[in-house]
């Protein structure tokens, strides 16, 4: 500061002597105005050149001092600078690692799925067949097993303590449809229940007779009488249906029990489950009983 200071005041200094010698403070009226006007110029040159070195020389002063005050955090805040560039240069190569990475994941998670896609698509095709082929082997099962029960019936009110023999049983069918001849009973048993208590209903009878004219006759004779009395016996002859169609005609029973009411119309069950309806000459086939109930209660509501 104090070599700074000399500095300015040196030079004020030797240009001050030049003046007071070069110019008095009041021209002479004598001197002529080509010396008084040389001497403003140089007056103003001197001035020009004293500004350009004050100025230079506070711009010096003020870039020192600034320096010196700043040196310090002006070379902690690049120390800090350089390590936020550091850090965020490995930041960034982290990311890029990252997020290369990640792209192979997502390109290997498309190809897992765009495969898995594939397969499901495959799958749902064999599911489709599948159920497909299940349901007709379903269909088939079911009507074989309701073939090989063509010739069988199901007797209905037999004591439990009574023999189920084949003799027994066919002597059975004749006392109660008063035949003249004898149905040969190629195997007769007792349903497949458990034993009922004394005051329970006994267990049906399960016989296959060995001509199914026989068994059509017999259901024929049991739709129109229903009961048939054999001694101190009342007993109903039912065909012996598979276990899915006794379900399906079951869910008629309430259209059922309506027709019997209705005097005039005939009804029956066509095979496996469906409901024919024969009133006032027209015939209607049935096979949901929801139809069924709509029909009956269009036959109720009308007048007379």
């Amino acid at each position: 500061m104090k070599n700074k200071s000399g500095k300015v005041a040196n030079p004020s200094s030797s240009h001050q002597r030049p003046a007071v010698l070069a110019a008095p403070a009041t021209p002479r009226s004598s001197d002529s105005p080509a010396k008084q006007t040389d001497a403003s110029a140089e007056n103003a040159a001197l001035k020009t050149e004293l500004l350009s070195s004050l100025r230079n020389d506070i711009a010096e002063i003020f870039r020192s001092e600034l320096q010196t005050a700043l040196g310090d955090d002006l070379s902690t805040i690049k120390s800090e600078l350089q390590a936020v560039k550091a850090e965020f240069t490995n930041t960034m190569v982290t990311v890029q690692t990252d997020m290369a990475d990640m792209k192979n994941t997502i390109k290997d998670m498309e190809q897992s799925l765009s495969s898995c896609s594939d397969d499901v698509t495959v799958i749902q095709e064999k599911v489709d067949f599948l159920s497909t082929e299940v349901k007709r082997l379903e269909d088939k099962c079911e009507d074989l097993e309701a073939r090989s029960r063509r010739n069988n019936i199901r007797i209905v009110g037999v004591p439990e303590d009574t023999l189920v023999t084949t003799s027994v049983v066919s002597k059975l069918l004749r006392d109660a449809l008063h035949l003249d001849k004898d149905i040969i009973v190629d195997r007769s048993h007792r349903t497949l229940q458990p034993k009922p208590k004394p005051n329970e209903r006994p267990r049906a009878i399960v016989a296959k007779l060995h001509y199914h004219s026989d068994c059509v006759e017999i259901l024929r004779q049991a739709r129109q009488l229903r009961h048939f009395k054999v001694g101190d016996m009342s007993v109903s002859f039912f065909p012996d249906l598979t276990s899915k169609v006794a379900r399906a005609r079951a869910a008629f029973g309430n259209v059922r029990r309506q027709l019997q009411g209705i005097p005039g119309i005939k009804f029956g069950f066509l095979h496996p489950a469906r409901l024919r309806v024969t009133y006032d000459g027209l015939e209607k086939q049935f096979n949901r009983p929801d139809e069924a109930e709509a029909y009956v209660k269009s036959i109720l509501s009308q007048p007379g």
